[in-house]
């Protein structure tokens, strides 16, 4: 009887086993995730006063990449609501986001935290593409 029982664990684990395995490989080749890049591409971009460098940048829909933030000067902020940005870029620090945009288009991300008279110019654009 417990020979019968565990027998029957074993085959009902196999097979719980088998059903995930074919689920993650469905998974994995609707979400291209087979063939995903473990390495993000990183993207510096550094804050002064009144300036991101660079002031454009262009992402591609759909694919990670990593923002690799600096600050020579002083706390900046770096938010764009529609690409779900929103952090601090520390001073004499690296700070890294990572963003995955979900859709197409021109966004602007500013500095958030007031840095001087040209504060309101502090811009930069981020085209999307298909």
């Amino acid at each position: 009887m417990k020979t019968t029982i565990f027998k029957n664990k074993i085959v009902a684990a196999t097979l719980l086993a088998a059903a995930c395995g074919i689920t993650l490989a469905t998974v994995a080749s609707k979400t291209n995730l087979a063939s995903a890049d473990v390495n993000p591409k990183v993207i510096e971009i550094a804050a002064k006063k009144f300036d991101f460098t660079p002031s454009e940048i262009t992402l591609k829909k759909g694919e990670p990449v990593i923002l690799r933030l600096t600050s020579s000067d002083r706390v900046h902020g770096f938010m764009s609501k529609p690409l779900k940005i929103d952090t601090d870029i520390p001073n004499d620090k690296t700070k890294d986001v990572a963003v995955t945009p979900d859709t197409a288009g021109d966004f602007t991300v500013i500095c958030d935290h007031y840095c001087g008279t040209g504060h309101g110019n502090m811009k930069m654009k981020v085209t999307v593409v298909e």
